[in-house]
């Protein structure tokens, strides 16, 4: 359905699989039944815990994921319908640039499809590999311990074989939930990569406009009509925009909540784990939190750029020649574009990568304030 658009091809392929997207079938009822008793028997287990700190960090990390996993698996059968619009939404707008055999749009579409694929394996590699971390981290402990710390009211998990059953279980559930997690962002990611494509064609065809309408020698009907199909096309990509942020907008925002105070545990806990394993293991998730949260806003903070330039672009249609009311809708598209349209936080604060820098320095300094009271 979507071989053509590697860009997220392999995303909507794994979450139909899942019959998250799509399909709707028994599979979504066992992602969403076992995911959700899973999380009952892990918050049983932190109200009920005795374990020092490393491992209340540990697993309230664990607790985290596993929440925001089965939020986007509910947003995506919730909001099913207009996820798929804005599916077939960048469908359409990748087989129209597509088909304008224009030889800088095709390179930016394979360019685009290039990275997403290789983006959607490396964050699925990075997510296995953590996967493999949670199975791993029971070895490297010197007394029992689950890969997820959880809890069945009535029985004790570290008894046999009730440990050795559990374990199999969370080894077993551990990669379904990886990939109902790890595609939802590489999906969105992918979208907005792809906002940035249609920025940067629009730009191309702006600029275009000087070349194919000089002055002195222009159709003026047709140099109108090619403004307005530029003025359109801007809105186009603004509502493609408004339909990811009406989708996504609360969920980044819990993100960065959530995964702010996790980051500031995670550098804590590598002052007080002992055992290089342990170490190696705490740095995969701290690696895993930061390749998911720049990612994001590396691709948002470049869409909100891309956007700006379009202004500058609208400029080199070299307005100021055409007729009054051209001039007027050129300026207008100029202010239109100055304020850009961005992928928000909350629909409070655009994503950035100013705002990615604050969210590091706000962790590193509670961080240093944690030690200065811990040590």
């Amino acid at each position: 359905m979507f071989e053509d658009i590697q860009l997220i091809y392999m995303n909507i392929r794994i979450l139909r699989f899942w019959a998250l997207l799509y399909e709707k079938n028994i599979k979504c009822y066992i992602c969403i039944g076992l995911a959700s008793f899973h999380i009952f028997t892990q918050m049983f287990y932190m109200m009920s815990t005795n374990e020092g700190l490393i491992g209340i960090i540990r697993n309230s990390y664990m607790l985290v994921l596993w929440i925001n996993t089965m939020l986007r698996a509910y947003l995506l059968l919730a909001d099913h319908d207009r996820y798929v619009a804005l599916i077939q939404n960048l469908k359409e707008a990748y087989y129209d640039l597509l088909n304008l055999n224009d030889t800088y749009i095709t390179r930016l579409l394979t360019k685009v499809n290039r990275v997403g694929q290789l983006m959607a394996r490396g964050n699925l590699f990075f997510g296995m590999l953590t996967s493999l971390g949670f199975g791993l981290y029971p070895l490297a402990s010197s007394e029992r311990v689950l890969p997820f710390g959880s809890r069945i009211p009535g029985l004790n998990e570290y008894e046999t074989p009730y440990y050795e059953l559990w374990y199999v279980f969370h080894m077993l559930i551990t990669p379904m939930g990886c990939c109902m997690y790890i595609p939802y962002t590489s999906l969105i990611v992918g979208l907005i990569m792809f906002g940035i494509v249609r920025c940067k064609a629009l730009q191309h065809r702006l600029r275009q406009v000087a070349i194919m309408y000089p002055y002195g020698d222009r159709d003026s009907r047709k140099l109108k009509e090619e403004i307005f199909a530029c003025i359109r096309y801007q809105q186009s990509i603004i509502d493609y925009m408004d339909h990811i942020n009406e989708l996504t907008t609360m969920i980044f925002l819990f993100e960065l909540m959530a995964f702010s105070a996790l980051l500031c545990a995670l550098l804590f806990m590598l002052l007080i784990v002992s055992g290089t394993s342990q170490l190696i293991i705490v740095c995969m998730y701290i690696n895993m939190i930061l390749a998911q949260i720049l990612a994001l806003y590396w691709y948002a903070n470049e869409l909100r750029e891309q956007n700006l330039a379009v202004a500058t672009a609208a400029y080199d249609t070299e307005w100021y020649t055409f007729e009054v009311p051209l001039r007027k809708n050129i300026i207008f598209m100029m202010m239109r574009a100055q304020r850009p349209a961005s992928i928000l936080l909350g629909n409070i604060r655009p994503i950035t990568l100013e705002l990615f820098q604050n969210l590091l320095n706000t962790t590193y300094t509670f961080f240093t304030v944690l030690k200065r009271v811990y040590g």
